[in-house]
């Protein structure tokens, strides 16, 4: 059973928001300016850019492969299962601790406003949000609209209120701990941006995937950002170091100042609101982990049942949800940096992903955002995160050798007898090597998810091509030579004489040409009989002559029907024009593999259905 499509962009935009805007702003703030002094504002936009590189990364992995799991399924389908399963389980422990964490913060802001014992409000919230989430994602992402809507206003209110109470002394010296400082800030601080990846697990319940997803990461990035850097430069101007330095409420401390009694219980309401938004974010996308190694045997297949009234992975959801419950009575330092450490490993798995599936030259890899600047952006991406995250891992390295310990312990005992997947890499090996690695399985299964992926709905013409003759002619030859071996190949397909074929095919060649572009020609013929038609693609190397305008056709389509067939001949004709107009159509023609990759060109092709 598959999930349902019920998020738009403003869903996406808030979930993205929402996993972002939690410790990050409410509590790091006084510990960062600590670090860099009032330049702590730029550190914030540092880390915002550095951010940038995995989102720009993550947003063509989602277009091209919107499926549950996110960063999970881009890694089992670029570097293997073996990653893939270590990625999933940890990103799954990652995402559900972060969520727990963020309960504790939410409980923790609630005792300035209510006197109730911090465990009862975080379990409370937890079964709150998991009933929301196995209801339907579409209830669970319009709470998220409402909760970061909310969340956002008041941030707005206090930068509004804050900005003409800013004392400029308060800046001076603005980095008193040298510039060094800004950019080791930078690091410490890019753990506030780590939330915005949560969305690509989510990515198969999202309508348009290919734009949505993208538009609402960048665009929850940028705002976020400027968000940020706004509510540090307030919170910096209104407080001074003395105040502001290791504070652990900066933003509520910094309201009581220029708002007094109302502003600090309005900021400790937008605290509440962040932390609780960035625990049903993370619910809803660490959910989605169990369910996609579910299902590719890496886990057990109870994991990938889907509700079938609400169609959510309802085991998942409460799995999840219990682990969240159980980690709120642990000794969470250590393992949120663990978790910390691993929200930076998924940056950094992005990259390599990007680079891994560009040099497989996958044909069906079809991204419908590329990440620009390529390689080069990758390549400082990993260099950066890997930087990163040897510095805020090296203290939580015990727990995540754990972690991938208990990876690959499920992998090997598990999930390596039952999964068989192709990946990415061993195309790229195979590329190399020149060996026979595949049997182009992953293709197929891209080729589905781009059906899937774009809604493509198959019809009469689709038939045609998947159940159609293919002819790929590597040596040179002539028309003559051409059209004798196609009409021997579907003589007797079509249950007509060879020879009559051969000579309707000269005739209609010799009435005018067939040929549509200098590249491509769509010979076409009527046949005698009743409820016959069929087509053959062809490809020639080195290109036929058909004419003096056309001397080097390399890509020819035949289509034979009886009369009874004409309408539906024509629109054979018109679905073709349409594909071959594309303008990276002759390019990808040549480079097609085999048989079967020029046969999915056709088959995704653009054209009207």
């Amino acid at each position: 059973m598959d999930l349902k499509k019920e998020l738009n962009l403003l869903n996406v935009f808030c979930i993205a928001s929402g996993a972002m805007i939690s410790s990050g702003i409410f509590i790091l703030p006084g510990l960062a300016h600590a670090m860099a002094g009032p330049a702590v504002f730029v550190s914030y936009l540092l880390a915002g850019l550095l951010a940038a590189i995995g989102v720009l990364n993550k947003a063509e992995l989602v277009s091209a492969l919107p499926k549950a799991g996110g960063t999970y399924f881009h890694v089992s389908r670029s570097m293997g299962p073996v990653l893939g399963t270590i990625e999933g389980i940890i990103t799954w422990f990652s995402l559900s601790l972060k969520s727990a964490f963020a309960l504790i913060g939410m409980a923790a802001f609630s005792l300035l406003l209510i006197n109730v014992n911090i465990h009862i409000i975080a379990i409370s919230l937890c079964i709150i949000f998991v009933f929301i989430n196995f209801v339907g994602v579409k209830e669970a992402g319009w709470i998220q609209v409402i909760l970061v809507m909310g969340l956002l206003g008041l941030m707005l209110l206090y930068i509004i209120l804050g900005l003409p109470a800013i004392n400029v002394h308060n800046f001076e010296p603005f980095a008193p701990n040298g510039i060094g400082s800004i950019f080791t800030t930078a690091g410490f601080v890019f753990i506030s941006y780590g939330g915005v990846l949560k969305v690509a697990a989510i990515a198969e319940e999202v309508k348009e995937p290919t734009r949505t997803i993208p538009l609402g990461m960048i665009f929850s990035l940028l705002v976020v950002t400027i968000f940020y850097m706004l509510v540090v430069l307030v919170t910096s101007g209104v407080l001074g170091a003395s105040e502001l330095d290791n504070s652990l409420t900066p933003l509520t401390d910094g309201a009581a100042i220029f708002m007094g009694i109302w502003g600090k219980i309005l900021l400790s309401v937008a605290a509440i609101l962040a932390f609780i938004s960035t625990a049903n974010a993370g619910i809803m996308s660490a959910s989605r982990y169990p369910l996609a190694l579910s299902r590719d045997g890496l886990l057990p297949e109870f994991l990938s049942s889907i509700n079938k009234r609400f169609k959510t992975p309802h085991i998942s959801i409460f799995i999840t949800g219990l682990f969240m419950i159980i980690a709120l009575f642990l000794k969470l330092d250590i393992l949120v940096k663990a978790a910390s450490s691993v929200l930076i490993l998924t940056y950094l798995f992005s990259c390599l992903s990007i680079i891994v599936l560009r040099e497989s030259r996958l044909q069906n890899y079809q991204p419908s955002f590329r990440a620009p600047l390529y390689p080069w952006i990758q390549i400082v991406g990993i260099i950066s995160y890997g930087f990163l995250l040897y510095e805020i891992g090296k203290h939580a390295i015990p727990v995540i050798s754990i972690l991938i310990v208990i990876g690959l312990f499920i992998y090997w005992f598990y999930g390596r007898i039952r999964a068989s997947r192709e990946y990415a890499l061993l195309y790229l090996i195979e590329r190399i090597t020149a060996k026979e690695l595949t049997t182009h399985s992953l293709e197929d299964e891209l080729k589905e998810i781009i059906r899937e992926r774009d809604e493509i709905l198959k019809d009469r013409f689709d038939d045609v091509i998947e159940n159609c003759s293919v002819l790929d002619v590597e040596s040179s030859i002539n028309i003559e030579e051409l059209f004798r071996l196609i009409s021997d190949l579907m003589a007797d397909k079509l249950n007509v004489s060879s020879d009559i074929l051969y000579r309707l095919l000269i005739e209609r060649e010799k009435e005018s040409t067939t040929a549509i572009t200098p590249s491509v020609a769509i010979p076409h013929i009527i046949v005698e009989g009743k409820n016959k038609f069929d087509i053959l693609i062809v490809r020639c190397r080195h290109g036929v002559y058909f004419s003096e305008n056309a001397p080097s056709v390399k890509t020819i389509f035949v289509l034979i029907g009886s009369r009874d067939e004409r309408n539906f001949h024509l629109r054979s004709l018109a679905a073709i024009a349409q594909i071959v107009q594309d303008i990276n159509f002759e390019k990808r023609w040549m480079n097609a593999k085999n048989k079967e990759a020029l046969r999915d060109i056709v088959l995704l092709g653009k054209r009207r259905r």
